[in-house]
């Protein structure tokens, strides 16, 4: 029996990792959960899967559902009951949003858990920090997104295997092939129609700018301990091949199967065994064909400006995440147009000042400032 601390029970991924438990009930068993401020999910799923410890990150959350919490379950609430969170269990299963995710990747490294890694600020913030104290700690990292953990497959389940060059797939979002004027109209309410994927709001809306395809670069060239040239990104509108590795004999090699997180969710726990996990298999007649098209990186900005970011290194990846944040919020508020979210971006890098990221106390000052020059901007324009 596996035992697993999931940090992020309610958001899309973390309620597929408990499908994923569910399945596999003989197998995995869930000893610790958090989530942030969810408190009805939450507590159907501490009744559910009976963890020895849960929490809320949300203190009025926290004190709302206090006591109905099961006989026999810790509880706790508060940004530090949270992290307590990750001593328990086998493997950290981070699924929190944002850039919180990385204080918990850096304590379950610390604790020397296995870190089943759904939390992209973790890398793309924190990639050096991170990735130093994981070779310190002696642990492993099992990546989720689906991309990254087609890549850890197609390299026999390592991140130091030798590659020509790593090729990163994308859907392309709702809007490829719109022009300028087109992309100035966008609303909330269309850029959160994914073709293929069903994802949760903040990643959907990076996914429409095409940010988050700059993040998974960023991802794989610390996961992968790969130089950004070496990375290309394709757009692939039908999702079914995830990633490619291409080798220095120009052979290839891909991960495919229909869109669904459910199979990278439970490679992420169950590797090197594969199991069901619920995905029907692919039907090559019915599918027919499948497409790669270029990047349109001219008319969707926040591919380049996650580049450049990371191209200036230090703690500009950090800004740019955190600027990022700020910007998707205020367009799903209505704050903000759709192409203001790059604008948005590109100020709060131009404003930031270099530091070496030495510790975590330099990232959270980088993305409060890095917050806080969005935020100004954002209300300028107002």
């Amino acid at each position: 029996m596996k035992t697993i601390s999931l940090i992020g029970s309610t958001g899309s991924i973390g309620q597929q990792v408990l499908s994923v438990v569910r399945r596999h009930s003989d197998q995995y068993q869930i000893e610790s959960i958090v989530a942030n401020s969810s408190a009805e999910l939450f507590l159907a799923q501490v009744k559910e899967f009976q963890p020895k410890y849960a929490a809320l990150v949300d203190e009025s959350a926290g004190r709302a559902v206090a006591s109905q919490i099961p006989a026999g379950v810790k509880f706790g609430y508060g940004k530090q009951a949270a992290l307590d969170a990750i001593a328990y269990g086998e493997v950290a299963f981070v699924a929190a949003t944002g850039f919180a995710g990385l204080e918990y990747s850096l304590a379950a490294i610390v604790q020397r858990k296995a870190l089943a890694l759904a939390n992209k600020e973790t890398l793309v913030c924190g990639g050096e920090l991170v990735m130093s104290a994981l070779k310190g700690a002696g642990t492993r990292l099992m990546p989720v997104d689906s991309e990254h953990s087609a890549l850890w497959q197609a390299l026999s389940f390592r991140t130091d295997a030798p590659f020509r060059r790593l090729i990163i797939t994308a859907s392309g979002g709702p809007f490829y092939g719109w022009s300028r004027e087109q992309l100035q109209a966008v609303t909330p309410a269309s850029a959160l129609k994914h073709p293929t994927w069903n994802m949760g709001a903040k990643i959907t809306i990076d996914s429409a700018t095409l940010l988050n395809k700059g993040l998974e670069v960023i991802e794989a060239k610390w996961l992968y301990d790969c130089p950004l040239e070496k990375i290309h990104t394709v757009v692939h509108p039908e999702s079914i091949i995830h990633s490619m590795v291409e080798f220095d004999d120009c052979g290839i090699l891909a991960q495919m199967s229909y869109p669904s997180m459910e199979l990278p969710i439970q490679l992420a726990l169950t590797y090197p065994e594969r199991l069901d996990c619920g995905l029907k298999p692919l039907d090559f007649e019915k599918l027919g064909a499948i497409h790669f098209k270029p990047l349109r990186r001219k008319d969707f900005p926040c591919y380049d400006l996650a580049l450049k970011s990371a191209e200036l290194g230090d703690n500009y990846p950090c800004a740019m995440n955190g600027a990022g944040e700020v910007a998707v919020h205020a367009f799903l508020r209505g704050e903000i147009p759709f192409l203001a979210i790059a604008d948005t971006i590109e100020h709060a890098l131009e404003k930031t000042e270099r530091w070496g990221v030495d510790s975590l106390e330099t990232l959270v000052e980088t993305d409060r400032a890095a917050r806080e020059y969005a935020t100004n901007f954002i209300k300028v324009r107002e």
